[in-house]
């Protein structure tokens, strides 16, 4: 099996895995009587609601909220394993974290589901083509922006909603960051001395 393929097989795994549990932990919330919602979700500026930066991801408020994570979280997840698992665990970590603790400090509202964590993969895949010259990467952000790029008006703030702008906005932050962290590294050019200090050779 070539590197690409295992690596493809890997992160089908990984992201039908993380999406199974958030299905398992849908049931798991059904079941309690929607205890879980209201002891793990995010409680803005409330220390007791901080374990929801953690937790809330995992949490929606029915199938219909589910479901309208899970698809974009399959896609976008595994098209960003295929740059590795490393590159992966950090995209999602960042856009996990940054989602869960702008809507801690900003948020309107108890908080929960992915969608967050939707933005920041979405838009750490459609920027790290950028941070890294990477013609092929920049191709790619343009078939999923014009696939997925209407998600991004869900960044401005709304009036009247029950939905989390602030959770998107910050999660998309994140993306941002996590492209900037993970940006590759450009070699010296051929013939260049790095010990120089400020002369031509």
């Amino acid at each position: 099996m070539s590197p690409l393929a295992h690596r493809a097989q890997a992160g089908l795994i990984t992201v039908v895995g993380l999406v199974a549990l958030m299905w398992a932990v849908f049931l798991l919330n059904a079941l309690l009587g929607n205890t879980l919602v209201a002891s793990l979700g995010i409680d803005p500026r409330r220390v007791d609601g901080l374990d929801g930066v953690v937790f809330a991801p995992l949490l929606h408020s029915g199938a219909e909220h589910l479901v309208s994570n899970s698809l974009p979280l399959l896609v976008l997840g595994f098209v960003a394993f295929l740059d590795g698992a490393r590159r992966f665990a950090v995209a999602l970590g960042v856009s996990w974290a940054a989602s869960g603790v702008g809507t801690w400090l900003f948020g309107g509202g108890l908080t929960i589901g992915a969608s967050g964590v939707v933005f920041g993969l979405f838009t750490y895949l459609i920027t790290r083509g950028f941070y890294n010259r990477d013609w092929r990467q920049i191709l790619l952000a343009v078939v999923l922006f014009a696939a997925y790029g209407s998600i991004l008006w869900g960044v401005l703030p709304t009036v009247g909603s029950n939905i989390s702008w602030q959770a998107h906005l910050f999660g998309a932050l994140g993306g941002v960051l996590a492209a900037f962290l993970l940006k590759r590294r450009r070699s010296a050019p051929v013939g260049t001395d790095r010990r120089r200090s400020g002369r031509d050779l």
